[in-house]
């Protein structure tokens, strides 16, 4: 995995005033934490692709 790619944190308890602003601080949050996932996701089929490329060329 990409050591740089660090988990988005959730705003703190003050950080929204539920106030219904748009965009929200959750609203960012969760836009980040959308990216962050499809990332780990591209980076774990990376991984098993390299993985399984040299398992199959040890068997050669």
């Amino acid at each position: 995995m990409t050591a740089n790619a660090e988990r988005p944190v959730p705003p703190g308890d003050n950080e929204c005033c539920e106030g219904g602003c748009s965009p929200c601080v959750w609203d960012h949050y969760h836009e980040a934490m959308r990216v962050w996932q499809e990332q780990q996701k591209a980076e774990k089929a990376k991984a098993q692709a390299e993985l399984e490329k040299s398992e199959g060329d040890a068997g050669h």
